[in-house]
């Protein structure tokens, strides 16, 4: 299946940047693309995308209340919104996800966690730049440390993963950090992830972090 994706940014450079890049990939296609809110919210609306990458900061209708209107709790029929912002202020982190949006990016992420992000999303999780992961972790209340262990237990090298994961590293920092290559540290994550039941890296890093030493 192709996943078919709406770009809205005011910046022309960047929307031709990531129609570039996410149409390289052989299971996306950039069908339509706006240079401010109020038009992305409209051809939204009409040629229902699977995928909307919005910017917050756009004319007319900024990328949160876009998110809320086509992802929010009181829509009918939500489409999935993932923003991708230079702007890391907490409040937009928090408002963006309180209005429905399945990711959140910095545009210094790079291309591969921008397709990744696309296809978490279509996959139902929500992916957020490794970077946010313990300021998020710092706002939002810690789950209660489970007394069980993992369905499967994690192997040393796993260990070390979800403990840089815990510390905001990006899969970059972590394939550096460890000698590993990108790859092989998105395998590991995708096992950790499956052990622990985590839907995405901020759910690793609160299991983590909940275990404190325990997977050092």
């Amino acid at each position: 299946m192709t996943i078919r994706i709406l770009l809205a940014d005011d910046h022309e450079d960047i929307r031709s940047a990531y129609r570039i890049i996410l149409d390289a990939q052989p299971d996306m296609q950039v069908v339509a693309d706006a240079p401010d809110g109020r038009t992305a919210l409209q051809l939204a609306r009409r040629i229902r995308p699977d995928v909307v990458l919005a910017d917050i900061r756009m004319p007319h209708l900024d990328g949160l209340d876009l998110t809320r209107q086509l992802a929010g709790p009181d829509v009918a029929d939500p489409i999935r919104v993932v923003v991708v912002t230079t702007f890391d202020l907490d409040e937009y982190v928090h408002t963006a996800l309180s209005n429905g949006a399945t990711g959140f990016l910095l545009k210094r992420s790079g291309p591969a966690l921008l397709a990744e992000a696309v296809r978490a999303a279509m996959a139902g999780d929500t992916l957020i730049s490794p970077q946010l992961t313990v300021r998020l972790l710092r706002h939002f209340a810690p789950p209660v440390p489970s007394q069980q262990a993992p369905a499967e237990s994690l192997s040393p090298r796993e260990r070390q993963v979800a403990v840089l994961v815990a510390d905001g590293a990006t899969n970059a920092e972590i394939a550096a950090e460890l000698f590993l290559s990108p790859g092989t540290v998105k395998n590991h994550l995708a096992s950790i992830q499956r052990k622990l039941g985590a839907r995405n890296r901020v759910g690793v890093a609160a299991w983590s972090l909940a275990h404190g030493r325990q997977l050092t």
